[in-house]
């Protein structure tokens, strides 16, 4: 068994392992945590009743939350000409065509998202087997693959988190930091279950939300309602 430090242990005194919390409990006990030494990330695991085996039932998206996620990122953005220039006006990190190509082959993957023009895509699927496994592949469904490159930046920028159900049926994904308002984690999490829900396949039968997890980077996990969100 696991052994947890001593703000751990006093942190999971708060919380009811066997007690399903309604969505203002579990974040006002989050909000009691015992701090760490760094401000720690609020995250949350939906576990949802689909088969990712069937393509209809895969889910992949991104959005921008309402109060963002708290989190610097750097974005790097596969451009020439005008657009290149509209990606540094937005505040790309990097920006670039063929010579990030060979520098990311060189081993190079300084950067948290890269965004690409279509025009760019042959180019850039050189390097695919790199930027794939890292999870950095521009991709349309989720707006890293844009003729408006400004836009996309900027939506980085602001808080734009991408969400994926792995092969279990489950999505993890960031919804802010400790530091906070309550209100404001509640509603970048209300924002997120209401697209999840909404992305509903519909060949998906019985329960579709099976479980809801709140949790931070350090402390232990609050098990949501189901039922009772978005």
């Amino acid at each position: 068994m696991a052994k947890h430090g001593k703000r751990y242990n006093e942190n999971a005194k708060l919380v009811d392992r066997n007690k399903l919390y309604e969505v203002d409990e579990a974040f006002a006990i989050v909000k009691q945590y015992a701090k760490a030494k760094f401000d720690e990330s609020v995250e949350v695991a939906f576990k949802l009743g689909i088969d990712t085996r069937h393509a209809d039932q895969q889910i992949r998206n991104a959005m921008v939350l309402p109060h963002g996620t708290g989190v610097s990122r750097t974005v790097l953005v596969f451009a020439k000409g005008d657009k290149a220039k509209a990606a540094e006006a937005a505040g790309a990190e990097f920006v670039g065509a063929e010579d990030l190509v060979e520098k990311i082959k060189d081993g190079w993957t300084d950067f948290d998202v890269a965004i690409a023009t279509p025009d760019m895509m042959g180019t850039v699927g050189k390097i695919g087997r790199i930027l794939g496994p890292k999870g950095l592949m521009p991709n349309p469904k989720t707006g890293t693959v844009t003729m408006d490159v400004e836009n996309a930046v900027k939506e980085v920028k602001a808080g734009k988190i991408e969400y994926r159900a792995e092969k279990a049926g489950i999505i993890h994904a960031p919804i802010g930091k400790l530091s906070f308002e309550e209100n404001a984690l509640k509603e970048n999490f209300n924002a997120l279950a209401a697209a999840i829900i909404k992305a509903k396949p519909e060949s998906q039968k019985g329960t579709y939300v099976k479980s809801v997890t709140l949790s931070t980077s350090m402390g232990p996990g609050i098990k949501l309602n189901p039922n009772h969100i978005a």
